[in-house]
């Protein structure tokens, strides 16, 4: 469901800049710091790094790129 939402021209204003970065749009932008940010305060233990590293292993497995891991013992 699309929803307008009120932001302030500084948000607005550094999406239009990291988007263009990053080839994204700017919604698309502001959907990814919303994600990242909901991630972040759902866990707050976990560094931003270990989050993107997590969504992007997500994607990953969605994608069928998986390795198998063998445990050994020592």
């Amino acid at each position: 469901m699309a929803m307008a939402v009120k932001l302030s021209d500084n948000i607005v204003s550094e999406a239009q800049v990291m988007s263009k970065a990053l080839n994204r749009s700017v919604a698309g932008q502001i959907e990814y710091w919303a994600k990242i940010g909901k991630i972040a305060e759902e866990n707050p233990d976990l560094t931003y790094e270990l989050i993107k590293n997590i969504l992007v292993a997500q994607q990953e497995a969605q994608a069928g790129k998986l390795e198998s891991y063998t445990f050994t013992k020592k």
